[in-house]
């Protein structure tokens, strides 16, 4: 059985529970030094360079706001994969599920609270697809969790489902909370690899 989950207040996904200052400022983002730096390679392929808010998948962000800083890190993406059936091109948007799995850490601050919404695909045509809200059942598990909150020191990590086109691979894997609206981290989405043939 699925359970589909709404909320009114959608943009507030990033809900924190410790004090600040009155005046906001803008938060940052930087790249920890908890992955090492790729290698340089020769390849003939063209390969994205990660900049301060576009990472290779696996890479980790530190977000640093007024009230609190966290790390988040998209660590794979996958496409196609089972789900519990098709979803609907009509209604969802896609012919096949895709997932994501994401990773946030709560560094200081107060407790803050995790959920997929912040999360999408963004595709070389402008195009964007959005979670569906959609959780429980046979989706891919671990599920990221939905409305979760998390203390300093602790992570949430899961999957996350996206209804997707099965012919077209989106560019980049997005997270955009109200907290980081002007500026939200991107990963870049690899071309997909040919299979080989024995």
């Amino acid at each position: 059985m699925r359970r589909f989950t709404t909320t009114l207040a959608a943009g507030l996904l990033l809900t924190l529970t410790a004090c600040g200052g009155n005046e906001p400022s803008t938060p940052t983002v930087s790249k920890t030094s908890s992955s090492p730096e790729p290698a340089a390679t020769t390849s003939n392929s063209p390969s994205p360079t990660p900049t301060d808010t576009t990472y290779k998948l696996g890479e980790t962000a530190k977000v640093t706001t007024d009230d609190a800083s966290f790390t988040v890190t998209a660590l794979a993406y996958t496409q196609p994969v089972k789900g519990p059936q098709p979803p609907d091109p009509t209604t969802q948007g896609g012919d096949v599920w895709a997932t994501v799995e994401a990773k946030v850490c709560s560094v200081s601050g107060g407790t803050f609270t995790v959920s997929q919404f912040p999360w999408s695909l963004a595709y070389a045509d402008g195009t964007v697809v959005k979670v569906t809200g959609s959780t429980g059942g046979d989706l891919p598990k671990p599920e990221f969790p939905m409305d979760q909150p998390i203390k300093n020191g602790r992570c949430v990590k899961g999957k996350i489902p996206f209804p997707v086109m099965n012919n077209v691979r989106p560019e980049r894997v997005v997270y955009a909370p109200e907290a980081l609206s002007a500026t939200p981290v991107e990963w870049t989405v690899p071309k997909q690899q040919e299979r080989r043939r024995p």
